[in-house]
């Protein structure tokens, strides 16, 4: 690779780690806090927080990836061109390849890596997680909760347990769920238990009274009854915990096993995640060459036009959109499943020709005059607030 090849690299790919580590940063810290409660409330040491908070980490990182990629590139070709280094590369007569060939290399390997997480690292850490929020449940149930208190599970969900016995016995349960708005539902039950994985709470001998939105009121005796204790979510099966897509395996999705118990109704579910992982790994090179398509080719400072960060972000966002949809179509409609895969390589080798040509992708004209007028009146409002604030 030649020196100005690895000038650029190394320019994108630490704006590329500048961008990402903060938006990573808000975004785990966020999902953090959600679970900070559970973990305090069930007594789990910092060690248990920290390994819970380390687990988040691999599902967030694919879908921030490719825009942090974005607005490394961009931002950094943007400087170029500001500080004249473009038209200088421009002018010695240098090919194009010299900013496609290092911006490639690194989103190829970044694509690389999405593959990896997604497929291979995130589902059993997405398992591990939530067997840990089981086990913090099924430690708040049988341990934490005093005798003949009520207590908060999650957000409009109460328990109380009259008699705790040994091996995570529980005699006299009230549970109380108002989570769905559409109705209420009480549970009591003579008596129930935490099984020993942590994964379920099963009650036995009791009844559920569920009650509408026009005030009618239903009532179930059940010999048995189950919830699952990894979402704190009633389990369909009643037997044990909820099966997600997310949490199988790349060959799981691919080749799943028919006689499974409730095969039929996830199957769709399967369908949506396996075309997701084979088709989102490839957002890093399609936003790329979306990336130098906008920003890779020198132009004039009085120029008026959108910053190409932003061109290239309101794109990115577009196309990760149409990605998303069209894989969730796939549930109902599975004939739309080439779709998912013709999109980007369509996108992509439209990028790739505007390349090969040295043409330049804008938005239209009306558009990006009106978006440019948007953000300078906001940055005036900014700064006069801030003058503002700075005289008083």
């Amino acid at each position: 690779m030649k020196l100005l090849e690895l000038y650029i690299l190394r320019r994108v790919a630490l704006m590329f780690v500048v961008t990402l580590l903060p938006i990573l940063a808000i975004i785990w810290t966020i999902q953090v806090l959600g679970r900070i409660n559970l973990v305090t409330d069930s007594g789990q040491s910092m060690g248990s927080f920290a390994l819970l908070a380390t687990y988040i980490l691999p599902t967030i990182i694919p879908v921030v990836l490719p825009f942090a990629l974005v607005i490394g590139i961009t931002q950094t070709l943007s400087a170029m061109n500001t500080d004249s280094e473009l038209p200088v590369i421009d002018a010695t007569g240098a090919p194009r390849s010299i900013l496609m060939r290092p911006t490639l290399l690194f989103a190829a390997f970044l694509s690389i890596f999405s593959f990896t997480v997604t497929n291979f690292i995130e589902p059993p850490v997405r398992v591990a997680a939530r067997q840990m929020v089981a086990d913090a449940y099924a430690d708040l149930l049988s341990s934490v909760i005093e005798e003949k208190t009520f207590r908060s599970i999650q957000e409009n969900l109460y328990v109380q347990i009259d008699q705790r016995l040994a091996g995570r016995l529980l005699k006299g349960l009230f549970v109380a769920d108002n989570r769905d708005p559409n109705f209420d539902l009480v549970y009591y039950a003579k008596e129930g238990a935490v099984d020993s994985g942590g994964t379920s709470l099963t009650m036995r001998d009791g009844e559920v009274h569920r009650k509408s939105l026009d005030g009618k009121v239903s009532v179930i005796k059940f010999d048995s009854y189950a919830f699952d204790l990894s979402e704190m979510t009633k389990s369909d099966d009643q037997t044990g915990p909820s099966t997600y897509s997310g949490d199988r395996s790349f060959m799981d999705l691919y080749d799943p096993d028919p006689t499974e118990v409730g095969f039929e109704r996830l199957s769709g579910n399967y369908r949506v995640e396996l075309h997701r992982r084979l088709s989102d790994w490839t957002l890093p090179l399609l936003f790329t060459l979306i990336s130098l398509v906008i920003a890779g080719n020198s132009r004039s400072h009085r120029e008026a036009r959108l910053h190409p960060m932003v061109s290239a972000l309101i794109l990115a966002f577009a196309i990760r959109w149409m990605s998303f949809s069209l894989a969730n179509a796939t549930k109902l409609h599975p004939e739309l499943t080439p779709l998912v895969y013709l999109m980007p390589l369509v996108i992509g080798g439209g990028a790739s020709w505007m390349l090969m040509r040295n043409k330049t992708l804008r938005l239209p004209s009306p558009i990006s005059s009106r978006l440019s007028m948007v953000i300078r009146d906001i940055a005036k409002r900014v700064r006069r607030r801030t003058a503002k604030e700075g005289a008083a």
